[in-house]
């Protein structure tokens, strides 16, 4: 399948979905990225600030806030926009009971071919840089993102970090996470390190046999396309990846979601009513109005809580 091919100015045409994306030489060590207008251009319905090169910067505070997300807030959203294609699942956890929040970063490998790396090789020497490795991407990582990889679910030579690199992940991140399309190693060690971790395989060997085609580039993991900077909420039942535009959104509906939720609870310890008078919406005017006036007193406290207007 022709994915990935080589052009003269020394860029690459990458065929996403039918659509074939520019990718330019990065001075900084990101050979095969977007230029910055480029990442701009597909992420322009983010209401945020940007990193240098044009990832969308979901403010620190509303990462705080998705921690307390449930999988259902998150859904709600993101189907009432009909994206339905932002859930990926099947992963084994490192950490079942820790939530995954953060910026994605992401980084994409292809099997190996020989003559394509040779040129992608050269071209970096050309303008000193290392050789491109997993590590490549590792250094490039800030406070707040999720290591997001595309490793075409490889197992043997498919793993991404052992211990020693997850660590540095974890310390660079500030313990935002990894979610790997492919494998992990050293999960003893691992396992000791407190950031989440979602993963398809675990297997001894290190990387190899793959190439780096990839950093903050459209990648696919699982059935899902992952933008740059698209905000990365990770469950016990699987990962999803939600659009910056959407963010504040779903944030605000969670709210809504939650006061709905803990107004049903106490309404069911009344023991007065049956499941169907209260749940998903109160039949009863009295129980509406009484619901409103709920919903709008909770409203405020929680954004006072918060220092909100």
């Amino acid at each position: 399948m022709k994915r990935l091919r080589l052009i003269t100015a020394g860029r690459f045409v990458m065929i996403v979905g039918g659509v074939i994306v520019l990718l330019a030489g990065y001075v900084q060590a990101q050979l095969f990225a977007f230029p910055r207008q480029e990442l701009i251009d597909y992420t322009a319905k983010s209401p945020f600030e940007r990193f240098p090169d044009g990832r969308p910067r979901v403010p620190d505070s509303l990462i705080e806030r998705a921690r307390g997300l449930s999988a259902e807030e998150v859904w709600a959203t993101l189907e009432q926009k009909e994206f339905n294609n932002q859930y990926a699942d099947g992963f084994q956890l490192l950490h079942p009971g820790k939530t995954m929040v953060g910026r994605a970063f992401t980084v994409q490998f292809m099997p190996l071919r020989g003559d394509v790396e040779d040129v992608a090789e050269a071209k970096a020497k050309e303008r000193g840089l290392p050789r491109l490795m997993n590590q490549t991407a590792i250094d490039m990582l800030q406070p707040g993102d999720v290591l997001v990889v595309d490793l075409f679910g490889k197992k043997v030579d498919g793993t991404i970090v052992g211990d020693n690199l997850f660590y540095y992940v974890m310390k660079a991140t500030h313990g935002g996470g990894l979610v790997v399309d492919g494998s992990i190693r050293d999960l003893d060690g691992l396992s000791e390190i407190d950031m989440p971790g979602y993963f398809r395989h675990t297997d001894p060997t290190p990387i190899g046999n793959v190439m780096l085609t990839g950093i903050n580039v459209p990648v696919r993991i699982g059935g899902v396309t992952v933008m740059p900077g698209d905000l990365v909420v990770g469950d016990r039942e699987g990962v999803y990846f939600v659009p910056p535009q959407f963010v504040k959104e779903m944030l605000d509906r969670a709210d809504e979601i939650h006061v709905h939720d803990e107004w049903t609870k106490k309404k069911f310890d009344e023991g007065k009513y049956k499941s169907s008078e209260i749940y998903g919406s109160p039949k009863d005017p009295k129980l509406q109005q009484e619901y409103r006036e709920y919903l709008k007193r909770r409203l405020e406290e929680i954004r006072k809580q918060r220092g909100e207007q």
